[in-house]
């Protein structure tokens, strides 16, 4: 059963331990996705995902933002979360960049009232730290905006890798 039937066959709970986590802690799109399923091919399930996401209201993206763990300096984090921040080097910052990170997070969060969200995959914590130094420059809805494309882009990859894993 190396086909979508291996997902449409998942029970509930079996759906949202897989699932649960593509949104950061927002298991509430999984169940939402589960119900409509079957689902005809895996291009069909992500695309249920980000339409489920794109759909959100300005409220439940806020949450979504603040779901996520702060970049370098998050203590507690999902295993996702401490896979793809491992990925860029950022469990491992000289003390000058762990310095630079807290002080932009804590900027960046008291700008924003949400964390810096970056799809971290093929990027190093220098190119991080670039992008951070820019993007900490934009207004609210420049950054709003740019916060919900990459939380889209950190759930299609993360969709992408368990998918990947069914197969």
């Amino acid at each position: 059963m190396y086909t979508v039937d291996k997902v449409n066959n998942l029970s509930k709970s079996d759906f949202i331990s897989v699932f649960g986590n593509v949104f950061e802690k927002n298991d509430w799109i999984a169940e939402k996705a589960y119900g409509l399923k079957p689902f005809l091919d895996f291009n069909i399930l992500i695309n249920i995902f980000m339409s489920i996401y794109d759909k959100c209201n300005n409220e439940q993206y806020l949450k979504i933002f603040n779901s996520h763990p702060q970049l370098a300096i998050e203590k507690i984090m999902t295993k996702n979360s401490k896979e793809e921040q491992s990925g860029s080097q950022l469990d491992s910052c000289t003390k000058e960049e762990f310095e630079e990170f807290i002080k932009l997070n804590n900027d960046y969060k008291e700008k924003f009232n949400f964390p810096f969200i970056i799809a971290v995959a093929n990027l190093n914590k220098r190119q991080i730290l670039d992008i951070f130094r820019n993007r900490i420059t934009k207004n609210i809805d420049e950054e709003f905006k740019e916060a919900k494309a990459q939380v889209k882009k950190i759930g299609t990859i993360r969709l992408n890798k368990i998918l990947n894993k069914i197969v």
